[in-house]
């Protein structure tokens, strides 16, 4: 058992390290990731921000709106996860490891765990453009490890949505196309005004849609504030995706 859990760790890592090598060569696709965020942030803030932000000042708003451009970067993000499968199956290179003695699953962890380490960094480059923007933090170590938290667990569920997609595609278009809505998603919640200014049916949605609870507790955090039990909801949401997610896209691997 544990000379399994040994190999499995070792052929992740050297699949992790190949994936890595391909973003590195390609940082431009970190750099596109982090452009569309950081529009709408800024579109947000400087276009918007009078009228949505109820008085705030611009400072005010760019934290408040930051959680929302954070969920908006991991959602564009994913993408390149679906694609990268999706290229990797119509490649062959999959077919390949039926006659190699490796993990059959270590290559899907290898994406998975490459999209939490890019996506990493381009959430880190949006925190470096909202902090020239005004952005500023009094939470502590607790708060901003929670922060990092919530993140890495809201990433990993919807890449493990991502494989899906990557899995089952039968187009390079149609391996992505699935990440457009989720882009869309934080725009109908809490991320950018209160629900309350919304349509009843509108906020009802709003209200119960997983990246409400996700950007509450993130805004919480991050302003010091006291967090209730919408941090409990946001981590039932991630965990669950990412249960239910994970089961499918195994599914999905084991049949290709």
């Amino acid at each position: 058992m544990g000379n399994k859990k040994n190999l499995f760790l070792r052929d992740t890592n050297v699949m992790l390290g190949r994936s890595m090598k391909h973003i590195f060569r390609s940082i431009d696709t970190i750099i596109t990731v982090c452009i569309t965020p950081i529009a709408i942030m800024l579109l947000m803030v400087y276009v918007f921000g009078g009228a949505m932000g109820g008085g705030m000042s611009t400072a005010e708003y760019v934290s408040y709106s930051l959680p929302g451009i954070l969920l908006i970067s991991i959602s564009s993000a994913i993408a390149y996860t679906a694609l990268r499968l999706f290229t990797d199956i119509k490649s062959g290179f999959f077919d390949r490891f039926k006659s190699m003695p490796i993990s059959a699953s270590s290559a899907l962890w290898a994406h998975v765990l490459t999209s939490l380490v890019s996506n990493a960094m381009s959430l880190a480059v949006i925190f470096l453009v909202a902090f020239f923007m005004g952005f500023r933090s009094s939470a502590g170590m607790f708060n901003w490890l929670a922060v990092i938290g919530i993140l890495a667990l809201f990433t990993l569920a919807l890449t493990w949505v991502a494989a899906i997609a990557g899995l089952k595609a039968k187009s390079v278009e149609g391996s992505s196309a699935f990440s457009y809505p989720l882009i869309f998603l934080p725009f109908i919640s809490s991320a950018f005004l209160s629900t309350e200014t919304m349509p009843a049916a509108v906020r009802a949605f709003a209200e119960n849609q997983p990246e409400t609870a996700i950007v509450d507790s993130i805004r919480a955090l991050l302003m010091n504030k006291t967090v209730g039990n919408e941090i409990w909801t946001a981590l039932a949401w991630c965990v669950g995706i990412m249960l239910v997610a994970w089961f499918f896209a195994m599914r999905a691997y084991r049949k290709i």
